[in-house]
């Protein structure tokens, strides 16, 4: 694995604090002291092709400041490449060749110390968000020597909430996986001794469903989850297998930041979390059954009370983040259902590894609940579908009961490591 550089000016920030941690790269063993910094146009958008280039361009702006969005040539269509050189970027591909660059008919002037963030696109096509590396370091206290797995697409959220980590922080080491090798990563895992691994709940479902056995064998303290929202049932799951490990869920995007934390092992936050205004933190409100967030860890441009479009549902004394508001609510009859609620009524059959609730029309209703799933191991018992619309009419109002529960094969996930949910 090489990476091609050429001379760059002199630094223009110290080196991070967590500039000797190790990093674990397609198998070989570095340090972000070992990294090259390649020079790079000013704005840059770099489009990295693997993930050792991505950290590469990521230590560049951490000792250059240079400004920068970081992403795939995968997530970066040609509609965004325009858009991209209309706004001033030199879009460049960063692999072992080097940095080609395609320099915009108009460049500007960059803004020093400036990180963009392309959205996850869950609202329509992904929108730029305007950070900084202080912005996006959301652990700030002293943390226990770790050893963190990566698996995030270079350049999202969640893959700077662990890269900054890293950065940031001496003993944070990080273990990189590619695409390629997201099936068999808890081998990998195990053979560099990660002990803190941050996923989305589809990417530890699919972990779950595919080798259970595998996974246990990681030696993780620390478990991460976040991106999407997270039900009791892969709580428990994972506790099942990690009894002994901290278990936390995150609630966070490009525009907020980092804004819930949650350790207890339950699904949601405490209701009277909501409201609770204390300095240098984020404040929870909800709005029309909508989560509202005020963040100091906000993108550029964005302040004061931001509507997140994530639908809440406050039962038992939490607040349950269910899904998108435009997705998430089905009209059956007049009758308000919530996809995200039948979703985990679904994940909590011991068979069940992975379920999508949608609407789908219907005469006379106008829509009804239809769900696909993806079946647990055979020794967790085999549910036909007659079952599995007993187990949802036993715990959900009649309207709210899928119609149609179609079985898959295996369970979807995107390049963000997120299902369509």
């Amino acid at each position: 694995m090489t990476v091609a550089t050429s001379r760059h000016p002199a630094p223009a920030h110290p080196e991070p604090a967590g500039v000797d941690n190790r990093l674990v790269v397609g198998g070989a063993a570095l340090t972000w002291r070992s990294l090259p910094t390649p020079t790079l146009p000013d704005p840059a958008a770099v489009l990295a092709r693997s993930a050792v280039h991505a950290l590469t361009a990521a230590r560049q702006h951490a000792v250059h400041g240079t400004e920068l969005l970081l992403s795939t040539a995968s997530r970066v269509d040609a509609a965004m490449r325009a858009e991209l050189l209309e706004a001033g970027f030199t879009v460049s591909v960063l692999d072992d060749d080097g940095v080609r660059p395609s320099v915009p008919a108009r460049p500007r002037a960059a803004e020093p110390g400036r990180l963009w963030l392309l959205t996850s696109g869950s609202t329509g096509r992904p929108k730029r968000v305007g950070h900084t590396l202080d912005t996006l370091t959301t652990v700030r206290a002293d943390q226990p020597d770790r050893t963190w797995l990566c698996p995030y697409a270079p350049g999202t959220y969640a893959w700077w909430q662990v890269v900054t980590l890293s950065l940031t922080q001496p003993g944070q080491h990080l273990v990189v996986v590619e695409p390629d090798e997201l099936d068999d990563w808890p081998s990998v895992a195990a053979a560099h001794g990660v002990d803190a691994a941050s996923g989305t709940p589809t990417f530890w479902r699919r972990t779950l469903y595919r080798d259970a056995d595998a996974l246990a064998r990681v030696p993780l303290r620390q478990i991460t989850l976040g991106g999407e929202p997270v039900d009791q049932a892969i709580l428990d799951q994972l506790r099942e297998v990690f009894p002994a490990a901290r278990i936390s869920w995150i609630y966070a995007s490009s525009e907020v930041g980092a804004s819930i934390v949650v350790h207890d092992g339950r699904a949601g936050f405490p209701v009277d979390w909501l409201d609770r205004e204390t300095p240098g933190r984020p404040t929870l409100s909800v709005r029309d059954d909508e989560l509202v967030v005020t963040s100091p860890y906000h993108g550029a441009g964005l302040a004061g009370p931001i509507r997140t479009g994530d639908r809440v549902q406050v039962l038992d004394g939490r607040v349950l983040i269910t899904g998108r508001l435009d997705s998430d609510e089905i009209n059956v009859g007049g009758s308000k259902v919530s996809a995200g609620v039948v979703r985990g009524v679904l994940a909590g059959h011991p068979a069940v590894a992975w379920a999508r609730v949608t609407g789908r029309r219907a005469p006379v209703l106008g829509r009804m609940v239809v769900a696909d799933v993806v079946l647990a191991p055979a020794d967790a018992g085999v549910p036909d579908e007659a079952a599995l619309v007993r187990w949802c009419a036993d715990r959900l109002p009649e309207h709210a009961v899928p119609r149609r529960i179609r079985v898959l094969t295996d369970i979807p996930v995107k390049e963000t490591l997120k299902s369509d949910v």
